[in-house]
């Protein structure tokens, strides 16, 4: 089993895009759970925050071993989900493991 718990910033104005982002996850519920079974991921919660205007999200995920990596997926929702991440996630910020 792996929980985590990680942070990762959002690239600025793109507050809009996340927001576009997690309503999609959000309408394709049905979808996501399908893959998340794949992934063997039991809980996957994302939180938002904001700390002297900058944007944050915290993945929070209790995960199986032996599951499908999201990379891996070919299923639509993972491709649209990581182009969602390209354009949102910070990657000049290193994560940040809580």
């Amino acid at each position: 089993m792996n929980i985590e718990c990680t942070r990762f910033r959002v690239n600025e104005g793109k507050t809009d895009k996340v927001n576009e982002w997690l309503a999609f996850l959000n309408e394709h519920m049905e979808e996501v759970l399908v893959t998340l079974e794949g992934e063997k991921m039991y809980i996957e919660t994302i939180f938002r925050e904001f700390i002297n205007e900058q944007e944050y999200l915290y993945w929070y995920s209790v995960q199986g071993k032996g599951g499908q990596a999201v990379e891996e997926s070919n299923h639509w929702i993972d491709i649209k989900h990581l182009a969602y991440w390209e354009k949102c996630i910070d990657k000049s910020y290193p994560a940040v493991e809580l």
